[in-house]
């Protein structure tokens, strides 16, 4: 039988993301003319949709599809992520340059989200059968092996940061890659360097593009002001940045957690979700239920993220097959920095990466990609006994 607390949690999640997507999507409903009930409409459809395949797949037989669902959402979504740049406009949406969503029958898919799942599990899959216990080999042989999944790492972040714009995702996929190195036995040494690697490569990735700096400098023109007690005085004359143009979703969405408080202003009675918070039902959904359900509600949906993330790992750790073991660790970590990047940047301690938060916020492709991603851990987790 599959986990009856993580399908719980994880339906739980989504149930309260269609009440959200109602209470914050007012003042965009009201500016594109749609009806009142647009947006909900259409996330009750995703979240429905999403639950029932995590239903399905739990039901199914962990070693007959395990292996094809993640083999074919990996090549699948690698294939159309090659493909978006060369299509037609009229199928691919473009917005600032990026071709990161797919119209499908009125709907926009993402295939990076599929990807995430897809490329979790080709780790998983391939880690189990190649890599084991370093055993005391040298950096240079430990490199030796895992360097066709670092070459063919740096070309798919390549593929997503150019074509899609997208480096939040990068840095999410770039975090899961290695600390599933270390869960599969590579050595300290290896997290090290290629952490160091990893960190000059984003600093590449955000140097080389006008739209991130401006990003960067936006965050540090708000950030500095509360840094003024720990820095030296010369260190902040010469980092010194003035105000832009952008800061103000930062601004707003700190303004909307300290309106909130402790209890908040109460379901549908936000005010910074009129106008302030540009779309607050999607990226920014947790400082929206901040403000209309105070500390104590973002700590509820926290707790429930914990929750879940604790029915994951200790699936993952009573796995008796390796590939399993190694795909929910995979998820785990895909979910956990997620919702960690999201909530660093609507705080204001990181800049805003683009990230949704999982299961949260308004939108098909990441419910459903991650739907299917907890789905699969369900699926595993039918060889898994433990009691509670």
């Amino acid at each position: 039988m599959a986990d009856r607390q993580l399908f719980i949690l994880t339906a739980l999640l989504i149930g309260i993301s269609i009440i959200f997507s109602y209470s914050l999507s007012s003042y965009i409903v009201v500016l594109f003319g749609y009806s009142d009930f647009h947006f909900v409409i259409r996330q009750s459809a995703f979240g429905l949709l999403s639950i029932l395949i995590m239903w399905t797949l739990s039901q199914l037989n962990p070693d007959v599809w395990l292996s094809r669902l993640g083999l074919a959402l990996f090549a699948g979504s690698f294939l159309l992520m090659l493909a978006m740049p060369f299509m037609p406009s009229s199928i691919v949406s473009e917005v600032g340059g990026a071709k990161r969503w797919i119209k499908v029958a009125g709907f926009s898919l993402a295939p990076v989200e599929f990807f995430k799942v897809g490329f979790i599990y080709f780790l998983a899959w391939s880690f189990s059968r190649k890599l084991g216990h370093h055993g005391g080999m040298g950096l240079k042989q430990e490199f030796l092996r895992i360097a066709p999944y670092l070459v063919f790492f740096v070309f798919v972040m390549g593929l997503i940061a150019v074509t899609q714009k997208d480096l939040g995702q990068v840095v999410v996929l770039s975090l899961a890659l290695l600390f599933m190195l270390i869960f599969a036995g590579s050595s300290g040494k290896v997290f090290i360097t290629l952490m160091g690697t990893a960190l000059a490569f984003f600093l590449i990735f955000i140097f080389t593009a006008e739209h991130r700096i401006a990003r960067i400098k936006s965050w540090w023109s708000l950030a500095q002001t509360q840094l003024e007690p720990f820095l030296p005085g010369w260190l902040l004359t010469k980092l010194h940045v003035e105000s832009y143009s952008e800061p103000y979703q930062i601004s707003h969405s700190l303004n909307a957690i300290n309106n909130g408080g402790l209890f908040g202003s109460g379901l549908a009675n936000g005010t910074f979700k009129l106008g302030f918070l540009s779309e607050v039902h999607t990226d920014f959904v947790l400082a929206g239920i901040a403000e209309e359900f105070g500390f104590l509600g973002v700590m509820l949906v926290t707790m429930i993220f914990l929750a879940i993330l604790q029915r994951i790992f200790k699936i993952a750790n009573r796995s008796r097959d390796e590939k399993s073991y190694l795909f929910s660790i995979g998820i785990g970590l895909v979910i956990a920095f997620t919702f960690l990047i999201n909530a660093f940047g609507i705080s204001g301690i990181t800049p805003i990466k683009g990230i949704s938060v999982p299961f949260l916020s308004y939108g098909g492709s990441a419910m459903i990609a991650a739907s299917i991603g907890i789905g699969m851990v369900l699926m595993a987790s039918r060889k898994v006994k433990f009691k509670s």
